[in-house]
């Protein structure tokens, strides 16, 4: 018994010993996206899994844990803001549609897949997610309390829950197999049933309210996706808009969502009045690697449009596909290419990738930048982003909430 005792007692005294222990990075630059500039010889002091202190002069403790990232630059943790981490599409198997692929894939495995995408993301340099639904009946929710309660590795993750969507949802049904969208899609057509359609979301995990303005004939008005936003505002939630059309992304940004999702035709006259309400574009100019010609065009042209207007812009991708030889991570962060061909600056580009992200995720008092106060979410990459952005490719060291996930 007193051998026991001694060695649960030494377990806790060893573990708060670990949980209070300092740990000091030595940044050979150090990027701050939101000003684009980059300070060399700094370092960054962590405790508790927070900043404590960043700063040419800051001194190292005695006892604390050194990081030597001398050679590097080191920069905030990444977010994506437009994900289905519980979604895999198999090519050969589901013939390019995600249709098939709700149909084939239970929500259990759907988990897993969400666990293994996690954890991709967060070694390509991701720390933060906003998971956009098209996770069957909330498997997407199932991921996040893993990864909260530290039961696996992976980002931050906000997450959508059920889509809610005109009748159909994004497909096409068939009228003696109708409910083959469902779970995939809560159909709210009513004011009832968009009320329902928010409050189950938010009693079964949702951390965001995702909806589908426009893949059928009949669409959302302004007047209803502002019945919707009020309804999610009394919860504390924003709502992202699925935009595929020109009417869809007008009534979107007239209604004053929190983002607009895709957005691939907006005109300049909805750019500038998504802008005038506040609307942040998560563009999902990935897209645009998987199309070409007058398709892959139309995304490059709309994004070098958003950046000349200057409306906010949060980076986010889409990515669902399974591609031999990519993670879910490394396809993710190949959605920066498109913004280099629109000629979008770099420090845009990380200002979408980090603060402007966290801003319209609402974690931007936690998270998205390195400050003291702030959670100790940083990477590391071996070249300077500003002069070339390619290096965000070949991220060599991620901390999450202080804890070395990759080195």
């Amino acid at each position: 018994m007193i051998r026991q005792f001694l060695a649960i007692l030494f377990f806790l005294l060893a573990h708060a010993h670990t949980h209070a222990q300092t740990t000091a990075i030595r940044a050979g630059r150090l990027l701050d996206p939101e000003t684009g500039t980059a300070a060399t010889n700094q370092v960054i002091l962590i405790e508790n899994g927070k900043i404590k202190a960043v700063g040419a002069n800051v001194a190292v403790p005695a006892g604390a844990q050194l990081i030597d990232l001398s050679r590097l630059t080191v920069l905030p943790g990444l977010f994506d803001a437009h994900t289905h981490l519980c979604m895999t599409v198999q090519a050969e198997r589901d013939k390019g549609s995600y249709y098939f692929t709700t149909l084939n894939d239970p929500d259990s495995f759907r988990a897993i897949e969400g666990v293994v995408n996690a954890r991709a993301m967060l070694d390509a340099g991701f720390t933060t997610v906003r998971d956009v639904g098209n996770e069957g009946n909330y498997a997407c929710a199932s991921v996040r309390r893993a990864l909260e309660s530290k039961m696996i590795p992976g980002p931050t993750m906000i997450n959508a829950g059920r889509i809610i969507a005109p009748y159909g949802g994004q497909f096409h049904l068939q009228p003696d197999k109708k409910n083959l969208a469902e779970p995939e899609y809560f159909f709210a057509d009513t004011r009832d049933e968009m009320i329902k359609g928010v409050r189950e979301n938010v009693h079964y995990g949702a951390k965001v309210i995702k909806i589908v303005v426009d893949d059928q004939d009949y669409i959302y008005s302004a007047e209803d996706i502002r019945f919707i936003i009020n309804e999610a505002a009394k919860a504390g939630m924003k709502v992202a808009a699925h935009c595929w059309t020109h009417a869809g992304a007008h009534n979107a940004a007239e209604a004053g969502v929190a983002s607009i999702e895709h957005g691939p035709v907006m005109t300049d006259e909805d750019l500038l009045l998504a802008k005038k309400n506040g609307v942040v574009l998560v563009g999902t100019e990935f897209l645009a690697n998987v199309e070409t010609g007058v398709a892959h065009a139309k995304w490059v042209d709309r994004l070098r449009r958003a950046y000349k207007i200057g409306i906010t812009m949060a980076y986010g991708t889409d990515v669902i596909d399974a591609v031999e030889g990519q993670t879910r991570g490394t396809m993710a962060m190949s959605g920066i290419d498109p913004w280099v061909e629109a000629g979008v600056p770099t420090k845009a580009l990380l200002q979408a990738m980090t603060i402007n992200a966290a801003r319209l995720l609402g974690v931007d008092k936690a998270r998205g930048a390195i400050r003291p106060g702030l959670a100790a979410d940083i990477i590391a990459v071996p070249e300077n982003p500003l002069e070339n952005v390619n290096a965000l490719k070949h991220v060599s060291f991620v901390m999450k909430d202080g804890v070395v996930f990759k080195r």
